[in-house]
């Protein structure tokens, strides 16, 4: 079963949305995604970017850890790590992400995710991911560059004494 973008994030996912991501499977802490390669996700070798990889793979962890916990709407990446084992494919090929929990924590999951492409593993990824059980948690998000670009004040140094 497939499962539209909509139904499996609440508030949607573009960036998903714009690369033709399909979710295959998800709960009980475990995600499949699948992406057909197109030209403009290929490098300069004419085979997939590596970062198309890693979105795939950090998706499918994520997903599988939001399945994990009790009440998570979302989930955020703490760390990931990949290993790159053989080109990931090319135009017109499908890869597949495959996301499962190891072990989690009430708040905390230690995931991996392996990348196939047809039989061919393709990379591994490990990952920690932050259960987020508020759907609004943008609306804390802030960026406010008025205050970065101000230097801060720096005290004035002390009048040096003299000695006579």
């Amino acid at each position: 079963m497939t499962y539209s973008l909509s139904e499996v994030f609440t508030n949607g996912n573009p960036y998903l949305e714009s690369l033709g991501v399909e979710v295959l499977e998800y709960g009980d802490g475990k995600a499949v995604m699948a992406l057909k390669l197109q030209p403009e996700f290929m490098n300069s070798w004419a085979v997939a970017q590596g970062g198309i990889s890693m979105t795939l793979m950090d998706v499918a962890m994520g997903l599988a850890a939001r399945t994990a916990i009790p009440d998570a709407k979302s989930s955020a990446t703490v760390d990931m790590s990949t290993s790159f084992l053989q080109p990931a494919g090319k135009a017109g090929e499908t890869i597949i992400a495959r996301g499962n929990v190891y072990h989690r924590s009430t708040t905390m999951c230690f995931c991996e995710a392996e990348l196939w492409n047809d039989d061919k593993l393709v990379a591994k990824s490990m990952g920690t991911f932050k259960a987020i059980k508020r759907v609004d948690i943008a609306k804390k998000l802030t960026h406010d560059t008025s205050e970065a670009n101000e230097q801060p004040a720096v005290p004035a140094a002390p009048a040096a004494s003299q000695q006579d």
